[in-house]
This record gives structure tokens, sequence and C-alpha cells, in this order.
């Protein structure tokens, strides 16, 4: 199959031949239809976060099941599925409790010593590491059945694979971890795509005000037809004062979406007494936040956010039933359609802030 693979931190995708296992017990074999170009793959590329090489990279995704191995009861051949990283085995300490965005057991995993799910045919060195639990930049994936989850047929295939990753986290980061509630106030940092999921989860989820920061006039314009009451010109003043201004002393939930120490500092910089700041963007590695203490008297907190705490197998089906019914904008997350030999051109655009989302089709 073909498959987009970093090779070497800091250099280009390369389109190769790589060759893909038969499903083993609950694995599940997908045939590609789409695949988001998302900012996280870029962090591995850039090397802000560590991966074993030579990897597929792609985590943003859906398609169809082309076949199952043994044991598989979530899924049968010829269901439309969404991806998700999020793989959760069902019964450590994280899943029994309901964070099983949290769960990190190997079960999910080829055990070792195992054949691999993706390896290079020929040479002296066969070894690809899967990424995140998906590498969805190929024309094939193989996964743990807990790494999918099955949604109606006429959802179309690019808008489905975008809630594999951005909206889950950015409306998840809303519902789920910081449990927005109807008329409180909110402030989201960064309009990309997962930005925006976010602020068009908290018109879902009934807040009052909504404001949307960034430096980018396009994409400030964008977070109003998904939401925003208010923008923001992060290039223009002090963000956190008009924040406090608007709101007559600072919001209720904050998230940043972007992985910044200046804008994880604002973030909890510009809430009220009692609000609470939300990280969504990936920090690179090594990277400090420094807050000013006296603030935590005001029972002001910050956390993170793990995909949107999501509960993927419920969530992900409720999400598509939200675009079906008009409530979730999709359609213009999308900015631009693309081969899979085209990859590295949306990275660049990612690089230069312009788009919202590129997708990857595949025939």
């Amino acid at each position: 199959m073909k498959a987009a693979v970093l090779r070497e931190v800091g250099k280009p995708l390369q389109i190769e031949t790589v060759a893909i296992g038969k499903p083993g017990p609950r694995e599940v074999l997908i045939r590609t239809k789409a695949a988001g170009v998302c900012h996280s793959d870029l962090h591995f590329i850039e090397g802000s976060y560590p991966h074993p090489l030579p990897a597929v990279l792609g985590h943003e995704s859906a398609g169809v099941v082309e076949a199952v191995g043994d044991e598989v009861r979530t899924v049968k051949v010829g269901d439309h599925v969404i991806t998700c990283l999020s793989v959760y085995c069902g019964h450590c300490e994280v899943c029994l409790t309901g964070h099983m965005s949290l769960c990190i057991s190997s079960e999910t995993k080829r055990p070792k010593g195992a054949e691999p799910r993706l390896y290079k045919e020929g040479g002296d060195d066969p070894r690809m590491a899967q990424f995140l639990n998906l590498s969805s930049f190929a024309e094939l994936m193989l996964v743990h059945e807990h790494a999918c989850v099955a949604i109606r047929k006429d959802m179309p295939f690019d808008r489905a694979a975008l809630i594999g990753c951005s909206v889950t986290t950015g409306v998840g980061a809303v519902i789920h971890t910081s449990n927005v509630r109807p008329g409180e106030t909110v402030a989201v940092i960064g309009c990309g795509g997962v930005g925006l999921a976010a602020i068009n989860g908290a018109a879902i989820a009934g807040a009052g005000r909504i404001i949307a920061i960034d430096r980018v006039p396009s994409k400030l314009a964008l977070a109003k037809t998904f939401g925003a009451t208010d923008v923001i010109n992060a290039g223009e003043g002090d963000v956190v004062a008009q924040v406090q201004e608007l709101t007559g002393g600072g919001v209720h939930h904050s998230f940043e979406a972007i992985g910044l120490k200046v804008t994880a500092e604002q973030a909890f910089k510009m809430l009220r007494r009692g609000g609470t700041a939300n990280i969504i963007g990936m920090i690179p590695v090594g990277t400090m936040i420094e807050l000013h203490g006296p603030d935590f008297l005001g029972e002001k907190g910050i956390q993170g956010s793990m995909m949107g705490s999501n509960r993927f197998p419920v969530d992900m089906p409720r999400f598509v039933d939200f675009y079906m019914a008009g409530k979730l904008k999709l359609d213009d997350l999308i900015s631009r359609r693309i081969k899979l030999e085209e990859v590295n051109s949306a990275f660049d655009e990612l690089k230069r802030g312009e788009l919202a989302r590129s997708v990857i089709v595949f025939d």
C-alpha cells in the first residue's frame, strides 16, 4: 500500500510502499477514505515530541472496514468507521472510572516479538512504527477494534475524519473536560481546527459569550460563523486586559488551542475568580509554565485535556448526528481536499497558519 513515511525529524514525509499485516485477534483492517492533516503530526515532524522512526504518520481519519480478526465484537466488514487515537482496553482503572481517553494499556498493541502491523518488505531493516495507534496517512490501517467506531453511512468521509481528532478534542474539552454550562463565558485562544471546534462546542453548550482570539483576521472572521460572539486580534494590544474588559473581570472557562507557553499563561490570567483554564494545545516537551501563586486564592484552576476527555464510541456517533442536524459546522473546517502526495504542502500551510484544515481524500 502507499503511505506517507517520516524517516527523519525535520525532513519532508516520503511516499513509500509499505506492507501491512492481516487482522489478528481483536484487530480491524480499514480502507482509509479520508485523513485530516493535523498540527499534532507537525509536532512530531519538527521534533517537539519524540517518536520511534521510521513511522507512517496520520491520526485523524475515517474509512470502511475491510476485514476483522477473531473476537472482534464492535464492528463488522462494510461498516463505515471513524478512528480515534484514544485506544482503550476497557478494564483498567481509568477505563472503569470513565476516563477512557487516558488508557495506556499495552493490550491494545501487538505483543513484543509478534509480527508488526506495519513493515517494509525487502531491505536490511523492515521496521515501521505505527503512529498514535493508527497511521492513517496510508491506504489501509490495521488497528485494535477499540480504535474505531461505526457510524451512519450517509455521513461524508471527509467530514467524518475531522471528528476523529480536532472536533472531538475541541468540543470534548468544552463539554467534558471543563463542563461549560449555559450562560457562562468562554475564551478560545487559537482558531485553527481544534479552536474552531471548541468555539462550536461552546455554542452548542449554550455559552453566553464566546470570545475568539487569534492573529489572523480571516480565522477570526471564520470564528464568528462557528459561534464566536466577540473576536480579539492577539497582535493588537493586551489580550488579557481586553478579555477582562469584555466580560467584566474575566471568563468562566478559557481554552488554549495552540500549545505555547505565553498563551497558556494568558489562558490562566484571563479567568475570573473560580474560573478554569484548559490547555488543549500540545506544549513542547521541556517547556515550563509560570503562574502567579496568589491567583490560586481566587480558586482559579488550570488543567490539561487529552483528546477532549472523550468517550469516543458514544461521542462520535452523536457528533455525526449533530453535523447531520446542522449543529456541528464541519464543512467550513475543510480548507482544501488533497491527494496523499500533496501532504507536505499541507504541512507547509499549517506552519504558516493560513488554513483551518486540509483533508487527504483517498480514491
